[in-house]
């Protein structure tokens, strides 16, 4: 069966934005361009033939990453990076998009649950969720996420929004890979105990 993979950035106090909306993310750049959390995006992504993404995800990453891959000044691994996302079959959630035009993409008629438990039926690689907080939320409470990627940066953020919020029963996950990048965060690997 394939594999569901959530991959996130989470500051120390556990946020995915800083107290200034959805948008506060520059606490993570430093950490994300590393040579470290690069090679990181490369290997997580590598095994996996589907990318999930809802709306936000999918229109910040159509706007920048399509033409990295051809670009002679970009890193080696942000171009490989752009390439296997350009390539890779990409299934957008959205309740406002009425179609999506990125090579691959296409919009999910059904909610994420339901949309993986169709895509574990089928033959593929790992089947990956990029950094979109609403589906990975989703995934989780329903148990349908079998491996975190988490990388950690040493941030205290102090606000904003967190990714684990009260909810569902509580799951266990054991460490399978910790490696630390240059900037000082931890790009983690968790497993789900089953």
């Amino acid at each position: 069966m394939r594999k569901v993979i959530a991959n996130i950035s989470l500051s120390l106090d556990g946020r995915i934005a800083g107290p200034g909306g959805e948008y506060d993310m520059g606490w993570i750049v430093g950490h994300a361009v590393t040579d470290g959390a690069r090679r990181h995006m490369v290997e997580v992504t590598a095994p996996a033939t589907t990318a999930l993404l809802g709306r936000k995800n999918y229109q910040g990453f159509g706007g920048f990453w399509p033409g990295v891959a051809d670009d002679e000044n970009a890193a080696t691994a942000d171009r490989t990076f752009s390439r296997w996302l350009n390539d890779v079959e990409k299934v957008v959630f959205s309740t406002t998009l009425t179609e999506v035009e990125w090579e691959n993409a296409r919009l999910s008629a059904v909610d994420p649950v339901t949309e993986v438990k169709q895509l574990r039926e089928q033959e593929g690689g790992d089947i990956i969720v990029l950094a979109s907080t609403s589906v990975i939320r989703q995934l989780l409470a329903a148990d349908e996420v079998d491996r975190l990627s988490v990388t950690l940066c040493p941030e205290l953020v102090g606000g904003g929004e967190r990714l684990f919020q009260d909810g569902p029963s509580g799951t266990s996950w054991r460490l399978i890979s910790s490696t630390p990048v240059e900037s000082g965060a931890l790009c983690l690997y968790y497993d789900r105990s089953r």
